[in-house]
């Protein structure tokens, strides 16, 4: 609907390890179109930040307190995924965070990844993702880790 206006420059889509439904059908088109694509949600509501672990408690009016994604079997399969990522962190002296925006930064057609930040020192942080580079193996490693560990995280 939108082309019959005119061009599309970007578009601003949910994506991150645990969401990637725009990979089928929407990066695709967007890479043959020349369309930016802004992920937002990058760190999946902070479950992706490795400060959410299984012992979590959400209280109050968290909207993470009633999501499924944060239940604590999700949290555990998401610890698993963050040991792999530790040690690739590791040898790029940063953090978890930082490494999953950067493998998202990597993915086909995503300009941009939109991460909340609670405070000033997170943003920044966060921004210090943008000068990571992460190898081939390195991104391969994580995106089967992702694979093998983020299933059914929405059942």
């Amino acid at each position: 609907a939108y082309l019959a206006a005119g061009q599309l420059d970007a578009v601003q889509q949910e994506y991150s390890m645990v969401c990637r439904d725009l990979e089928t059908k929407l990066a695709p088109y967007c890479i043959e179109n020349e369309v930016s694509i802004l992920s937002y949600s990058s760190l999946a509501l902070g479950l992706l930040s490795g400060k959410v672990g299984p012992e979590r408690v959400f209280e109050g009016d968290d909207q993470r307190r009633n999501n499924p994604r944060f239940s604590r079997a999700n949290r555990e399969k998401v610890a698993r995924l963050m040991q792999e990522i530790r040690s690739i962190a590791a040898a790029h002296e940063a953090t978890e965070a930082q490494i999953v925006i950067a493998w998202t930064l990597q993915q086909p057609g995503i300009t941009f990844a939109l991460c909340g930040a609670r405070n000033p020192e997170q943003a920044r942080e966060n921004a210090k993702a943008g000068r990571i580079h992460l190898s081939r193996e390195h991104i391969s490693r994580i995106s089967e880790a992702a694979k093998r560990n983020l299933t059914d995280l929405d059942a």
